[in-house]
């Protein structure tokens, strides 16, 4: 299947919309852009970097043009569901940034949404695009470690994200590490797993450092899968500032039957340190970093890193590979939207555990996790 060039629409202009945008411009398969947001300057500036066909600070304005034939949401984490809503009256192909939403109720209508249009959406969890995960994954489909019985997940992020991300909202109901970051972690492992249903979570969470601003610094949780697999899953997103790692540090642990597959992704393969202050691995409109940050861990940035102007790494071969995906059919392993709904519910379950302090049964009904 090969279509005609698309008619890209980016509702969001922030970090990742930015790069979305600016990889848009690096394919013929994209023949359009046009791109909305609620800050018009922001909007201007990569509209002027990109030479952007149309935009506007109004996606409505922007989802009403005839050239529109696909949208990226890329707004902020818990303004996800009116631009989606808003879409799926266009029934046009999807990309959304992370979470469907960050309420359970609104997140299965959206989903329902989605669904009653037959839409193909998908969701943005970049690290399924990582080579070393992409072999992991075909061992397992390979059953080259047999039955998997038990697996072992461990994620550390520098403090920056949680920071940057809630500074921007008066609205923190919800940002949790396991919602807003550890969902990646857990996307993966499910990934990875699949077939195997959760059919139980218990968790705990700590919160001293990032109390003041209203979430926790961290979530552990045990779940039990439908046949008996026990999977630990665990984030802690409150590390200093000067912590090297400048996003995320991951470590999975996979038990099987024949085998274990041992993935170490914390990138301190790489280090660099030196006199000379470093900016905030994670860049956000208005952010900067508590302290200067003298070491760092390259490559620990998720979407890849920039060399002469142009960004290398998982969230160039996650874009273009769904521009490809439109316009050839390729297969991808992009996450769909039942996946992303999915992970919202895992994720909140967990922070439900650990707020009451009791095992939740899964799967669980969103109004349940609302109440």
């Amino acid at each position: 299947m090969r279509s005609e060039p698309i008619g890209l629409a980016i509702i969001g202009c922030g970090t990742i919309g930015r790069i979305r945008a600016v990889l848009a411009r690096e394919t013929l398969a994209v023949g359009w852009l046009g791109l909305c947001d609620i800050d018009s300057d922001t909007a201007r500036r990569l509209g002027e970097d990109t030479d952007a066909d149309f935009v506007t600070d109004d996606y409505a304005e922007l989802l009403a043009r005839p050239d529109v034939t696909a949208v990226i949401i890329a707004t902020a984490e818990n303004e996800h569901v009116d631009p989606i809503l808003a879409a799926c009256e266009l029934g046009v192909p999807l990309f959304i940034e992370k979470p469907l939403a960050t309420d359970p109720v609104d997140s299965a209508r959206v989903l329902k949404a989605i669904e009653d249009a037959g839409i193909d959406a998908v969701i943005g969890y970049t690290q399924r695009f990582r080579r070393r995960f992409q072999g992991v994954k075909q061992r397992l489909r390979d059953g080259q470690i047999g039955d998997v019985t038990s697996v072992v997940t461990r994620a550390f992020m520098n403090q920056m994200v949680p920071v940057a991300t809630l500074q921007k909202t008066d609205d923190r109901e919800g940002l949790t590490p396991m919602v807003v970051s550890g969902t990646h972690s857990l996307d993966m492992c499910m990934w990875l797993m699949e077939g195997k249903e959760p059919v139980e979570v218990y968790a705990r969470s700590v919160s001293v450092t990032l109390k003041e601003l209203g979430t926790k610094d961290a979530t552990f949780g045990l779940f039990t899968m439908d046949d008996g697999t026990i999977w630990s899953m665990n984030i802690s997103w409150a590390l200093p500032t000067e912590w090297p790692g400048a996003v995320y540090g991951l470590e999975i642990g996979i038990v099987g039957t024949k085998g274990i597959i041992d993935i170490e992704d914390t990138h301190r393969d790489v280090i660099m340190a030196t006199e000379i202050p470093q900016p905030a691995g994670y860049t956000s409109k208005g952010f900067k970093p508590a302290a200067p940050r003298h070491v760092d861990f390259l490559g620990s940035y998720p979407p890849g890193d920039v060399s002469d102007h142009l960004l290398w790494g998982p969230m160039r071969e996650e874009t273009l590979m769904w521009y490809n995906r439109l316009t050839t059919g390729v297969k991808t392993p992009h996450a769909t939207a039942a996946d992303g709904h999915r992970n919202l519910l895992l994720t909140m379950a967990m922070d439900l555990s650990a707020r009451t302090g009791k095992p939740v049964s899964l799967p669980i009904e969103p109004e349940a996790l609302r109440r």
